[in-house]
Parts: structure tokens; C-alpha cells; sequence
């Protein structure tokens, strides 16, 4: 049974952060290889939408494998809080990401928010929530 402790009252330890950011770099360099593969392979085979709907899902099945494997492997037993701020530090750092590399090729603001739009049919938004939660899924699950 997991016991859920007052956020409040758990401290976090900065140095143990430090771990899941290299898991987070692994997952961006997984997330360009997927990218590549997305535009390469998937879309002209099925198509920009359906590409991108199946590339969306197929990192987010990465994002939780990585997460799962690193939860399971590593020693450090993390408070409920550092299990929250990992997955804020891994959704931030990937949002940043995306935002980086938009103003580096010249893409609108306008566009690169769009990608969050799930009222036109993105689906994108299932890898930052994805990055928010799996650190908590995991860590009390493994825990």
C-alpha cells in the first residue's frame, strides 16, 4: 500500500535530480530519432495526420518504458515531491525544447503553441502530460 505523506512536510534533495535529468536527455535524443522516423518513414507511408498520431504514440510508449526502467533500476527512493518536480523538470525541459528549436528554424510562436491544440486534433499534449506523471506513476508504484 503506498502512504501518501503531506507534500509539505518531505524535503527535496537537489543532487538526485541530477539522475533523471540524463534519463530526460536520453528520452530527447529518443524523441529526435522518433522524430526523424515520423518524417521519413510514417508520413510517407500514412499520411501527415495519421503519422503524426501514430509517431505521438509511439514516443509516448518510449517515454513510459524509459520511465519505468529507470524507476525500477535505480537504488534512489524518492519523496512524493522529487517524484512531482522530476516530471515538472522533464515536462519544462521538453516544452523549452520544442520552443528552442522553433525560434532556431523560424517557426511562429503561433505555430509551435498549435501543436497543443487538442481542439484541431493534436495530440501532442500526450507527451508533456506523459513526462509530468510517469515520474509519479513509477516511483510510488516501484516504491
Amino acid at each position: 500500500m503506498i502512504a501518501l505523506t503531506p507534500i509539505g512536510s518531505q524535503s527535496v534533495r537537489p543532487q538526485l535530480l541530477l539522475y533523471p535529468l540524463g534519463v530526460w536527455a536520453l528520452m530527447a535524443v529518443v524523441a529526435v530519432l522518433n522524430g526523424g522516423f515520423r518524417e521519413v518513414v510514417l508520413i510517407p507511408r500514412v499520411g501527415e495526420y495519421p503519422g503524426h498520431v501514430l509517431s505521438t504514440a509511439m514516443l509516448v510508449l518510449a517515454i513510459l518504458g524509459i520511465s519505468f526502467g529507470y524507476f525500477q533500476w535505480t537504488a534512489v527512493e524518492y519523496t512524493q515531491v522529487e517524484l512531482l518536480l522530476v516530471g515538472v523538470l522533464w515536462t519544462v525541459f521538453t516544452v523549452g525544447f520544442e520552443f528552442l528549436v522553433g525560434y532556431v528554424e523560424n517557426t511562429p510562436v503561433s505555430v509551435t503553441l498549435g501543436q497543443y491544440n487538442v481542439f484541431a486534433g493534436q495530440v501532442w499534449i500526450a507527451v508533456p502530460l506523459t513526462l509530468l506523471v510517469s515520474p509519479l506513476l513509477f516511483g510510488w508504484y516501484l516504491s
